[in-house]
């Protein structure tokens, strides 16, 4: 099975950075294409994008200042498949793939998969005390529907939290969103 393709483009605001491809998505072709991912209604309720998305619509985000990769390209059928060699590896690729690109932020899904990267035992949900390929770095929850400790409402409110303190306004005009307090 082919890697999932990435979503990126050079200067983009935030690049939201996965574990790896779920077999579903990897066989769709598309980001966060499994049934139950709540990757995509979690940036519409936080105003990231000004609609819902579909995984089909991912190129969308482009336009938006946003991009998608993984920290890890092998599809497997959850992130527990995956070794801890493969995170560190996924880690450092990672950090070559993005240097070129100079995204603003990454904003990593899942602190068990950052922590695992990049040898960041104490890390927790939020802001990163370190930069990555020079981007500020940002830990969200993981959006899978297996990760039970965030339910729809509260994944999106901290995507939003995230999108405000990087003052991260849609669609890249500068505008403010219905989002925005």
């Amino acid at each position: 099975m082919n890697p999932l393709p990435d979503v990126l483009a050079e200067d983009l605001d935030v690049v939201f950075v996965g574990i790896n491809p779920g077999l579903t998505s990897a066989a769709r072709g598309h980001s966060f294409a499994t049934p139950g991912n709540r990757m995509w209604p979690a940036l519409h309720r936080s105003g990231f994008t000004p609609r819902l998305l579909r995984p089909e619509d991912e190129r969308d985000l482009l336009p938006l200042g946003l991009g998608l990769t993984t920290i890890v390209r092998r599809p497997t059928a959850k992130a527990a498949d995956l070794s801890v060699e493969e995170y560190v590896e996924g880690g450092r690729d990672l950090v070559a793939r993005m240097a070129p690109l100079r995204p603003r932020w990454l904003a990593l899904l899942g602190v068990t998969g950052y922590r695992l990267a990049f040898g960041a035992a104490g890390a927790a949900i939020g802001p990163q005390p370190v930069r990555l390929a020079g981007a500020r770095v940002w830990v969200l929850p993981n959006p899978s529907g297996l990760n039970a400790h965030y339910p729809p409402e509260e994944l999106a409110a901290e995507f939003t939290r995230f999108r405000l303190a990087a003052r991260i306004r849609y669609p890249r005009t500068g505008l403010p969103s219905e989002h925005d307090p």
